[in-house]
């Protein structure tokens, strides 16, 4: 919720903008951390949810590592201060130059998703004369019950290597003397509510080790992904049930003397800490439709457009007087530019301010040009 003295702030500041509260983020960060500390859990940020600078640093703070899936974001990690021994770099499609970089950085592992990726890089650590370690990042073939754009464990999807795959994995290794195998990856999807799917997940984890322990490898690492949900729907329920979450796997995972278990989370930590804030431009009243006309557009949250996601949309310059229903739409030429249809709000007018919930995953880091429009700005609660 939005107090009055927040309101007051937003209408004399230029929009729109995404408005991070830092302490909502420093909260859920110590949640996690203290639910994660109850079993030894190792959580990297996952960098692509948002690598704002000011998330960053806190994040960095807490004392996790980071998750990345492409050279620019471990460039990111590094310059923020992160230690390259709590470094991870997956990624389907990993450049030459990408894998140099993370080679450079000594970074702690590679979560290697195809047979192929793995004699590259051990023929790239092989010129610096370094030994990469890597993980198997493994299709289970898991069903997240998601959205099917935000599934990555099926079959179907092009992530990770399939359980056919596997024996070459097994051949190639044995014969790579700069790749140093560390462990198995998994990452089943997105924005997962149902935690009985990490049940499903935790037994397949399980088979996968014993079959490269039966074939003479030490799993040293079992990385279980992310994937953990936050509710949209209720944006006042703020901060996800951590202790439930790795409860989970604390019952259900195998974990053996020695190992660790690795988590990337990047949604629950970030998803609700920032709202867009956005001005009405026009109303437009129709017979059919109403429209309202916000100067924000997909150019800034990507989601609605892209897979249709929902945000709770609310007015925050009008109390609880005659409600209409309106479509709530942005400025770009593009139909789908929308972020709700037939919305219930308060009859609304030019130069209301308007907030899109749950925006601080998957927000600020889809922003684009398109349309040459402005660079999207960042407002905070407190002194980033």
């Amino acid at each position: 919720m939005f107090s009055n003295k927040d309101i007051s702030r937003f209408a004399n500041l230029e929009t729109p903008f995404y408005y991070y509260d830092l302490n909502l983020l420093q909260n859920t960060l110590n949640a996690c951390a203290n639910a994660a500390k109850l079993y030894n859990f190792h959580v990297h940020y996952a960098l692509k949810a948002n690598f704002n600078p000011a998330v960053l640093k806190k994040v960095k703070a807490i004392g996790f590592g980071a998750d990345c899936v492409s050279g620019g974001e471990v460039n990111r990690a590094i310059e923020t201060g992160f230690n390259p021994k709590q470094v991870v770099f997956a990624g389907v499609g990993k450049s030459d130059k990408e894998i140099n970089l993370a080679l450079d950085q000594d970074i702690f592992c590679f979560n290697v998703e195809s047979v192929q990726e793995l004699e590259v890089i051990n023929e790239l650590a092989g010129k610096k004369g370094k030994i990469a370690k890597i993980a198997i990042r493994i299709n289970p073939n898991v069903d997240a019950h998601t959205h099917h754009n935000i599934t990555t464990g099926l079959d179907e999807n092009k992530f990770g290597v399939n359980s056919w795959d596997l024996p070459k994995c097994v051949e190639t290794l044995k014969v790579s003397e700069h790749l140093e195998f560390l462990g198995i990856h998994f990452h089943i999807g997105s924005q997962i509510t149902n935690l009985d799917v990490y049940k499903n997940l935790c037994v397949r984890v399980n088979e996968f080790a014993i079959w490269f322990e039966e074939r003479g490898f030490n799993v040293k690492i079992l990385n279980v992904g992310g994937g953990l949900g936050i509710d949209y729907h209720n944006p006042e329920q703020q901060i996800p049930d951590f202790d439930a979450y790795f409860k989970i796997f604390s019952e259900f995972l195998e974990v053996k003397a020695g190992q660790e278990v690795h988590f990337e989370l990047g949604r629950a930590l970030v998803g609700q800490c920032a709202s867009l804030i956005s001005r009405v431009l026009y109303i437009k009243n129709g017979k059919k439709k109403n429209f309202v006309v916000l100067d924000a557009g997909m150019t800034e949250l990507m989601r609605p457009a892209l897979y249709q996601a929902y945000h709770k949309i609310e007015n925050l310059s009008r109390g609880n007087q005659t409600t209409l229903k309106y479509d709530i739409v942005g400025p770009i030429c593009e139909s789908t530019d929308c972020f709700g249809k037939e919305v219930e709000q308060p009859e609304s007018f030019r130069g209301d301010l308007y907030a899109i919930r749950s925006a601080g995953a998957y927000g600020e880091v889809m922003a684009s040009k398109y349309n040459l429009r402005d660079e999207i700005r960042s407002v905070y609660s407190e002194e980033a």
